[in-house]
């Protein structure tokens, strides 16, 4: 076994940006091959931030890793032909598409499925009636900004990760792949939909967000606390900042035990009333049990902290930079299996991830992202059949752009 799970499934991929992107990494890394299509000087997010010294696009390079690169001219009759003629292409694994960008044009459905039948298209969208939206838009809407951030906090506080775009995009593969599953049973072929506003409210149905808001609940902001549970962060005694979590019983018991506080904690319970065994009342009781935990932290050092810790099994982390997590921390090194350093076109050597699904304790080793239009002229010979010659003069009247 290789890890190529998904060998020879071809993905036709016109996309900007996270999710979508995302989703057909994912299907790459799992041994896909995924042809991303592009205008001749690259998509909307060719030179997405955060970027290079010299300008070129680490956000692009991460985010379509393993993929090949098609560049067409594609406001020109030629070029939309040609990406028409891709994503149709013939083969039993081929003929699935999956975008973000309008479904109109060279990428309407309708018109795609009248050359093929079995067509597969995945459309990501913004909301759910198809217009513009992203996280930092949809979070808004949810009220996530106002449980976001410090307690005496006023006002709105926004969430740096995109968490629905990154939900999405795994969405996107898992719905191209139970798209083409009910095609090879049932030869039939379909227009998929996920819009990132939907995802996010399903998302908020499942965690009981909107289920608590129905019960008459207000959630209110909590800082660095984990609700419903015990978690907080504390300082140590050479001003590391670290994080604790007893969220089930045995990481309380763990956490109680490491800090020397058992019997303190017996003798809280008895003063209060409460079961501490119960994670609702160790968040009612947050205040006292910091109490009793910061002192304690707060007498040690990092290192202190981590033997004690660690050798209770302890639920707990240390704040870092990403710096710091790049410099410092074995987990995010080639000590990890999952990581390895590439030679970047355009960037140089970068750790890169492979997929982090291990089947059978094996994967595709992580592969750059290609240089725009490094497989123009393989995909169109291969998959179209042009002869070289015929791609070299659609190169040279602009119609292709060739690495």
């Amino acid at each position: 076994m290789d890890g190529a799970i998904l060998k020879g499934l071809r993905v036709i991929e016109a996309s900007a940006f996270v999710a979508a992107p995302l989703g057909g990494m994912t299907l790459a890394q799992l041994g896909a091959e995924v042809i991303r299509i592009d205008g001749l000087q690259g998509g909307l997010d060719y030179r997405r931030w955060p970027v290079s010294d010299d300008g070129t696009s680490l956000f692009w390079a991460g985010l379509n890793k393993s993929k090949r690169s098609v560049c067409l001219d594609l406001g020109s009759p030629q070029g939309r032909e040609l990406a028409r003629a891709l994503i149709v292409a013939p083969g039993e694994d081929a003929g699935i598409l999956l975008t973000n960008l309008p479904p109109r044009g060279w990428l309407d459905y309708e018109a795609l499925r009248t050359e093929r039948q079995d067509l597969i298209q995945l459309t990501v969208q913004g909301d759910r009636s198809g217009g513009s939206a992203v996280d930092y838009t949809v979070n808004p809407r949810l009220g996530l900004p106002y449980l976001t951030g410090p307690q005496a906090t006023e006002g709105a506080v926004n969430h740096v990760l995109p968490a629905w775009d990154l939900i999405t995009g795994q969405m996107a593969a898992l719905g191209l792949l139970a798209a083409e599953r009910q095609r090879r049973r049932q030869g039939t072929g379909q227009h998929v939909k996920l819009a990132l506003e939907d995802v996010a409210l399903a998302v908020m149905a499942h965690l009981g967000f909107l289920a608590e808001a129905q019960n008459g609940q207000q959630r209110q902001r909590y800082g660095n606390d984990l609700f419903g549970a015990f978690g907080r962060d504390f300082l140590t005694g050479d001003g590391e900042r670290i994080m604790v979590v007893g969220l089930t019983l045995k990481q309380w018991r763990n956490l109680c035990e490491a800090t020397g506080i058992v019997e303190q904690v017996r003798l809280l319970e008895t003063r209060l009333g409460v079961d501490l065994s119960l994670e609702g009342e160790r968040f009612r009781a947050r205040e006292e049990l910091a109490a009793l935990i910061a002192p304690w932290v707060a007498a040690r050092t990092l290192a202190q902290l981590r033997e004690a810790f660690d050798s209770c099994s302890v639920c707990w982390s240390r704040y870092q930079s990403v710096s710091q997590l790049l410099h410092e921390d074995p987990a995010c090194s080639e000590a990890n299996p999952m990581f390895r350093q590439l030679d970047q076109p355009g960037i140089g050597p970068v750790l890169s991830p492979a997929i982090p699904l291990r089947f059978d304790e094996q994967r595709l080793p992580a592969q750059p992202a290609p240089r725009l239009g490094a497989d123009t002229e393989a995909v169109l010979t291969e998959l179209l059949g042009l002869s070289c010659a015929e791609v070299g003069r659609l190169h040279d009247q602009g119609v292709v752009r060739c690495a």
